[in-house]
């Protein structure tokens, strides 16, 4: 990558401002129920530490929307970073103002500061100037190790890099781009994309996007019954984007012009509600009636899938094939997930319910790559690039 990466910079004794992202799942009592996103970030954390810099992270919690909310303070992920690093991370007031800035100044070296919730200031997702520039008041360095929000042109993301000389990219960034980069302009055929998930809208130009890469293109979960309405069968009650039936129709099209194995389910499991104690059956793609919606794919296609999935040598995978939450509906995300990690192949796997139904299967071991950022990774897949990554230093 033509940017600055982490080792570039000369840390000692410098106050190293870093984007991380440390939005976290919290129970009701505020502990925190998984920290692969605090773990995630601790090799440039560690960086700073072991070459005699100071850590300033900064990071958002939940959707505050520009008020202080107390159930998304960050203090239980100070507590949280502080007992895997054996050190005490002091959280600060607030992200911006006198205090925090005259706690940053005291900072010893090897040590570390979080700031509060970003989020809690309207300023950040606006991007505004003035916040950012009181966000660089803090650091001497900029890192950004946040891919899952590196697609947001945010104050802390995007406006920080106007008032700081050096913006590096930390490990996860660069682990991140290193594998989806490589997937995406060096792929090791057959190259096989699994596209699941709710809507056909929030992946379309994903789709126009992978369908000038990929050797096959497996579309199941909530959108596959659009693409099933495009060949005209009936879908009853199924989760459907009528306004975009038409779209699918000529992404179709497009995968036959590019020679592309485009699949979609031959059969599925049909309920009579969305409910995990609903009736149930399989049915074919064309066999679904008023009153039942698809709910997962059927064993047939389930079937088809694996064998597509066992003959890759890189596989990308974002989304659910199916309602997994529920057992009934769990079998074709499942399969999905344990074929994927017994392939010999380059695997990457991105958005929160496919990396839920991977750990769930309890094979994200054997997963090549595990992206911290849904949302991210797809506009990566989509643009081969994100206003993050763009607003750091060239080298």
């Amino acid at each position: 990558m033509a940017k600055l990466f982490i080792e570039d910079l000369d840390v000692k004794g410098k106050t190293v401002l870093m984007r991380v992202d440390f939005n976290v799942p919290l129970d009701e009592h505020r502990n925190i129920t998984d920290d692969t996103r605090i773990r995630a970030a601790l090799p440039s954390i560690k960086y700073i530490m072991e070459n005699g810099g100071k850590a300033v992270l900064m990071s958002h919690l939940g959707r505050p929307k520009g008020e202080i909310k107390e159930n998304m303070r960050l203090k239980p992920v100070a507590d949280r970073l502080g007992e895997i690093l054996g050190i005490k991370v002091k959280c600060a007031p607030d992200c911006i103002g006198p205090e925090v800035e005259q706690m940053a100044k005291e900072l010893g070296q090897g040590r570390v500061l979080l700031l509060e919730n970003l989020r809690f200031h309207r300023e950040e997702e606006q991007n505004d100037n003035e916040f950012a520039a009181q966000l660089a008041k803090l650091g001497d360095l900029y890192v950004n190790d946040a891919f899952g929000t590196a697609h947001r042109a945010h104050a802390s993301t995007v406006g920080v890099t106007a008032y700081i000389d050096q913006c590096a990219a930390g490990y996860l960034l660069i682990k991140e781009i290193k594998f989806l980069g490589g997937a995406l302009t060096e792929p090791k055929r057959p190259f096989v994309a699994i596209l699941g998930g709710a809507k056909v809208s929030s992946k379309l130009g994903v789709i126009k996007s992978l369908l000038e890469k990929v050797d096959t293109l497996l579309i199941g979960g909530g959108m596959s019954y659009t693409f099933l309405k495009a060949q005209g069968h009936n879908v009853g009650d199924s989760l459907l984007e009528q306004d975009l039936v038409e779209t699918a129709r000529e992404m179709i099209d497009l995968a036959k012009e590019k020679g592309v194995q485009l699949l979609i389910p031959e059969d599925y499991v049909v309920a009579d509600k969305f409910d995990s104690e609903a009736n149930f059956k399989v049915v074919a793609a064309d066999g679904i009636e008023a009153g039942w919606m698809g709910m997962d794919m059927g064993p047939k296609s389930t079937a088809k899938f694996i064998e597509v999935i066992k003959r890759a040598a890189t596989v990308l995978w974002n989304g659910p094939v199916g309602v997994f939450e529920m057992e009934h509906f769990a079998k074709g995300t499942n399969a999905i997930a344990a074929t994927v990690a017994a392939t010999d192949c380059i695997s990457i796997v991105g958005g929160g319910d496919s990396i839920s139904a991977i750990n769930k299967s309890g094979v994200a071991d054997r997963i090549s790559h595990i992206s911290t950022g849904g949302g991210a990774s797809l506009e990566y897949i989509e643009n081969g690039t994100l206003p993050g990554i763009e607003a750091l230093t060239d080298n």
